[in-house]
């Protein structure tokens, strides 16, 4: 205001010199002889001249009302407070003509408008910023009431955004005021903060769905257009897979049903959603994350475990020493083991259960329990405690076996009540029949079942005592078979290399052995040449004596013997040599007093030489 008065001034001022013509040169009143500086002045530079700068002075000042400047980040804002329409009753953002906050906004830059600083009120405010992964949650607060049963503005389509940020826009083509269902993606937007309330916080993350899950939508509004009928789904029943035989009854129940509705309508939708980067109005809408990958819940610890160990001592003998220990709930398990009671045996049994939710039946889950845990808690691992108390202590299909152990041939099946053993040895029979069951509960809940194992079971030692020293037995005689076999070709092995050691002896033997034979069978031929040429001989000395008389046969033998001795002894020549001048032998006519004296004249010389030999 100050602006338009002295602007106003001066160019009256302004107006008044330069259209005044007329001036006497020098007051009447003025002292003679002395002139007025001023009326110097006036005459100098004239009227004119000085009306004009006041005139422009005057329009510089009305001008500095006239225009605004806005920075580049910044929105101006206007607020009217002259005018002649006051603001109607009931609204907040005025339309131009009217009083109060007014709807347009100066973008950046010079703006001249008429007196703008004197009819209205500038306010300048930041830009509206939505960061990454975040979303601007948008409240009008003026526009035209909302509808019964209506809480929030319906959204507005992405090509017509814009048009729906101009307040003037929104307020004349009927916006409503309250809540709005249309969120402002990440960006920068140039709104008018007097009609349009954004908040971005913490509480308006944009719904991100990763990977192996999907979202089921619970909408709290409908989209303008869309036909929506609510339908009851049911989840899709087991198929496909070979059939598994059953004993045990599963328990009668109904499966889970859910009204679902078609995308845009209030409800749970029926189609979740995929995943990805949604920016959707957390007023509007409820997204509930579902996993849809392969989850394993173990039924674990909660129990005392007991077990005997068995070893051999140096002498052969079993001992036996029991020990036990307590087995803790694991934090991240869905339950204890579960207990069955076997033959009279109470019995934990541990077991893993893969389970997986079908993106299809994501909605069945959340519209039933509300997730996932609540199906597990509720629902499921009650039944899976049911299902395996009642298999274990009941019955069970079997295959027949042959009194060795060994499946009989072709394969049979009978059924029969499951024994403690059966854990052990007939695990995948128990596990099949569960998993028939569980199946079938897992699919009235919206839950795949896609297998179940059982654990190591805590049988009580005093039924695994004797079976695990009669394994340890067999385990110790066959042992012994092997150890005594290894020996016997240790044996074997030493025999060969002994034998191959011993190979040069072995055939000098084997040669002297021949040599032997070869010398028997000569002196076997020798011999029978000598008997035959003795019995000869003694047909002809019987001949013989029978021509001689037996004494000179008897002496014709000596003296033969003695001549044989002579022969292979030539150094009894040398004592003939002497015997001979000596003797001098006259004969009969027998033929045997010669030598005969020749004998004893070497007899006598023998002794004669050894007696004198004897004296000193």
């Amino acid at each position: 205001m100050m602006w338009i008065f002295w602007g106003s001034v001066a160019i009256a001022i302004g107006l008044y010199l330069f259209f005044r013509r007329g001036l006497s040169a020098a007051p009447d009143n003025a002292p003679s002889g002395k002139p007025n500086l001023v009326q110097t002045l006036l005459a100098g530079l004239g009227r004119s001249a000085i009306g004009l700068g006041f005139i422009a002075l005057g329009v510089l000042m009305l001008a500095n009302t006239s225009f605004v400047y806005v920075a580049a980040d910044q929105v101006g804002h206007l607020k009217r407070v002259y005018a002649f329409q006051e603001l109607p009753p009931g609204h907040v953002v005025a339309l131009p003509g009217q009083k109060g906050p007014q709807a347009t906004v100066l973008g950046p830059g010079f703006h001249v408008i008429p007196f703008v600083r004197v009819l209205y009120q500038i306010e300048e405010m930041a830009l509206v910023d939505v960061p990454e992964g975040f979303y601007g949650q948008v409240t009008a607060v003026d526009g035209a009431p909302m509808p019964a049963g209506m809480f929030m503005a319906p959204a507005i389509p992405d090509d017509r955004l814009a048009e729906m940020l101009d307040a003037e826009s929104f307020l004349r083509k009927g916006g409503y005021r309250g809540p709005q269902e249309t969120v402002l993606k990440p960006g920068s937007y140039r709104l008018n903060r007097y009609l349009f309330d954004v908040k971005v916080d913490k509480e308006t993350p944009a719904t991100l769905i990763p990977a192996g899950h999907v979202g089921v939508v619970k909408s709290n509004v409908a989209t303008p257009g869309v036909v929506c009928r609510e339908e009851r789904v049911t989840a899709a029943p087991v198929v496909g897979g070979p059939a598994t035989p059953t004993v045990a009854q599963a328990p009668n129940s109904e499966s889970l049903s859910v009204p679902l509705v078609p995308r845009g309508c209030v409800g749970i939708w029926k189609e979740p959603l995929l995943p990805g980067a949604f920016y959707m109005n957390k007023r509007a809408y409820e997204v509930t994350l579902v996993d849809t990958r392969v989850q394993t819940w173990e039924f674990k610890g909660g129990y005392l475990k007991r077990s005997v160990d068995l070893s051999v001592d140096q002498q052969g003998n079993i001992r036996q020493n029991e020990r036990s220990s307590n087995e803790p709930v694991p934090q991240n398990a869905a339950d204890r083991a579960v207990f069955v009671k076997i033959e009279g045996w109470d019995i934990p049994i541990e077991l893993r259960v893969l389970v997986q939710v079908d993106p299809q039946d994501a909605p069945i889950v959340v519209g039933s329990v509300g997730g996932l845990r609540e199906i597990e808690d509720r629902i499921l691992v009650p039944a899976i405690r049911s299902v395996v108390r009642t298999v274990s202590g009941s019955a069970i299909r079997v295959p027949v076996r042959n009194a060795d152990g060994s499946l009989a041939q072709p394969a049979r099946f009978e059924v029969r009540s499951t024994r403690v053993l059966d854990l052990i040895e007939n695990r995948e029979a128990i596990e099949q029949t569960i998993a028939s069951i569980i199946r079938i509960e897992g699919r009235k809940a919206g839950v795949d079942i896609r297998e179940i194992r059982l654990g190591e079971p805590a049988i009580p030692p005093e039924i695994l005592i004797p079976r695990l020293r009669q394994q340890l037995a067999d385990q110790l005689s066959q042992s012994y078979v092997r150890e005594t076999a290894a020996q016997t070709k240790r044996i074997e092995t030493e025999q060969a290399r002994a034998t191959a050691n011993e190979q040069p002896r072995l055939v000098e033997s084997q040669i002297a052995v021949q040599v032997a034979g070869q010398r028997e069978q000569e002196r076997e031929a020798l011999g029978r040449a000598e008997r035959k040429f003795l019995e000869e001989l003694a047909k002809g000395q019987m001949a013989q004596a029978g021509v001689l008389g037996q004494d000179r046969v008897a002496m014709l033998q000596a003296l033969e013997k003695v001549l044989l001795t002579l022969e292979r002894k030539p150094e009894i020549v040398g004592l003939i040599s002497r015997l001979v001048p000596q003797t001098v032998v006259s004969s009969d006519g027998s033929g045997l007093a010669g030598a005969a004296a020749i004998l004893g004249g070497a007899l006598a010389g023998a002794q004669h030489g050894g007696a004198a030999a004897a004296k000193p």
